[in-house]
């Protein structure tokens, strides 16, 4: 077996694949013009979705049930409380980001607790915690668009080495969540939770510990990318999250994690990332209405997760 066969079986080169696709039919269209330029904003704004789903297939791999619906209302709490506190001041912009990631411990102890102590499935319980945490966003809003430091506002639109500052972090990210999932024994219980969660109660794995941590990651991610996100688009708005919603559960089918639970990679995610900017990309490129352009996104994904779903004997 050759290697091109070996690794078209792996369910996220599928992803790449398609994103250079259509990549190559966007750059033919305008005669290779907006080459540049369309990389950039790719792996700009794709850095978004890889921050949210990475910790959305943390969650996914606890296996069968297990979402996180509360990451759009967590990305706006964060951005907006960041911003708000941050009042434009450089020296808070350190305040702000450790304010973020402490919203995202709290958002994820809060879930899980509806779930372990309620015993109210994930994504009810999950589903109620966003509508909560929404309302404090709103609450503590009130409809004002805080600007960020402009040190943070120029980091977070800049680049460094002609990569994306926010592209530079979406890949620090990846690599710690890769190394935690491949090279860690957290990685490796809740990949065993996810395949049988009896059995890996049995075999002494803390389980609910475990739950709790994937939650707790989940939400932080979904606080550092509200945080980034406010920052780079010059200030939180209260819909900022709501495309996260489903674009952070997409990029994860689409990467090739298994929905079921128990496997899951991070390359993939990348590659999902990069493939839905690119679809509404080319899309508005060819100048498509907004109807057309959710039917062909919609029939476009579900023909690369027919592609990917073929068995494979390793998801990594």
């Amino acid at each position: 077996m050759n290697r091109l066969t070996v690794l078209s079986r792996k369910p996220w080169i599928w992803s790449f694949v398609a994103a250079a696709a259509i990549w190559l039919v966007t750059i033919l269209f305008t005669g290779g013009a907006s080459t540049a330029s369309l990389s950039q904003a790719t792996l700009t704004f794709a850095a978004f979705s890889i921050i949210v789903g990475l910790g959305q297939m943390l969650v996914i791999t606890l296996g069968p049930g297990n979402v996180d619906l509360s990451v759009p209302a967590t990305i706006t709490l964060s951005g907006t409380v960041a911003l708000k506190l941050m009042d434009g001041q450089d020296s808070m912009i350190l305040v702000g980001l450790l304010v973020s990631i402490a919203i995202g411990l709290v958002i994820g102890v809060l879930n899980y607790a509806l779930i372990k102590f309620l015993r109210i499935p994930p994504i009810i319980a999950t589903l109620s915690m966003s509508f909560l945490v929404q309302s404090s966003a709103i609450w503590y809003n009130r409809g004002l668009r805080v600007k960020p430091p402009e040190a943070l506002a120029s980091f977070s639109t800049a680049s460094t080495f002609g990569l994306p500052n926010t592209a530079i972090i979406a890949l620090m990210l990846s690599l710690g969540v890769w190394w935690l999932l491949d090279r860690s024994l957290f990685g490796r219980w809740i990949s065993a939770i996810g395949q049988n969660a009896f059995a890996a109660r049995m075999a002494g794995i803390a389980v609910d510990g475990c739950r709790l941590a994937t939650y707790v990651l989940c939400a932080v991610l979904a606080a550092i990318c509200g945080y980034l996100l406010a920052s780079f688009s010059g200030g939180a708005a209260l819909n900022m999250g709501a495309e996260y919603l489903l674009m952070s559960i997409a990029v994860v089918v689409i990467g090739g994690s298994a929905v079921a639970g128990g496997n899951s990679n991070v390359p993939g995610i990348w590659g999902a990332s990069l493939f839905m900017f690119l679809v509404v990309s080319m899309l508005n490129t060819y100048g498509f209405g907004a109807g057309v352009r959710l039917i062909m996104t919609g029939l476009i994904i579900i023909s690369v997760i027919v592609a990917a779903s073929r068995p494979s004997g390793s998801t990594r």
